[in-house]
């Protein structure tokens, strides 16, 4: 009863599978590590970059003003700037084939600016949702990866006992803790990977929302200017 028990001593001793299942758990929980580090950075990046252009926007800053800012910011801008820069770039395009005539019906300023501003905002949306699929898996799959080698780990044991004229619980505790370890490491890597995966989840739902109501507001100034050149005679 004085065998070493430690995790490390239990995986040294481990078959060839399991020793094959806590390797693969141990990188795939690096690596999920690393990309919940690198989702927080990002989304933090995201989120100020947001709010500082969604401040400059109601600041009184003409959009013409705005959209030259856009474009000589264009490699550190935010979602919403780029978001903006896209409806307002097609809006300008169509607004000047409407001034040639060429587009007679004012509502297809709108909806071009719309759809411009609506396939932006779904490119920064998969942008920003970069590797939640991967934790996704790793929450999902890292339980039954350590299952799988669990049994095979208490089946090992149980072949190896068989050999055995009397057993006891000296001779069965090491085999049975070897196989249960890869249980404990492939929750390890599952928890944390749920966690993050669920936080993520809901930080992204908030910066799309805001990026679609920023839209909405966008899309009726842009009808208010419309209306105001319309009635000019512009």
């Amino acid at each position: 009863m004085n065998q070493d028990l430690s995790i490390v001593n239990l995986i040294l001793h481990a078959s060839w599978a399991v020793q094959g299942v806590v390797a693969l758990l141990v990188g795939v929980s690096i690596a999920s590590w690393a990309a919940i580090f690198r989702k927080i950075v990002a989304l933090k990046k995201v989120q100020q970059l947001n709010d500082a252009f969604d401040r400059e926007f109601w600041s009184g800053t003409s959009l013409n003003d705005l959209l030259a800012g856009a474009a000589k910011n264009a490699k550190n801008s935010g979602p919403m700037e780029r978001i903006f820069a896209s409806g307002m770039r097609e809006y300008q395009k169509l607004h000047q084939l409407h001034m040639s005539r060429r587009i007679t019906d004012p509502g297809a300023l709108m909806d071009g600016a719309r759809r411009a501003m609506r396939a932006s905002y779904q490119r920064e949306v998969d942008a920003i949702e970069t590797n939640l699929s991967f934790l996704a898996t790793v929450g999902s799959v890292s339980p039954y990866v350590g299952l799988f080698g669990t049994v095979w780990g208490i089946m090992h044991a149980f072949t190896g006992l068989a050999a055995l004229e009397q057993v006891t619980l000296a001779t069965v505790a090491p085999g049975i803790a070897e196989a249960l370890v890869a249980t404990a490491i492939g929750l390890f890597a599952a928890i944390p990977a749920v966690v993050a995966y669920n936080r993520f989840s809901h930080d992204i739902d908030r910066v799309a929302n805001k990026l679609e109501t920023f839209i909405e507001e966008f899309s009726n100034i842009l009808q208010r200017n419309l209306g105001a050149q319309s009635a000019s005679g512009h």
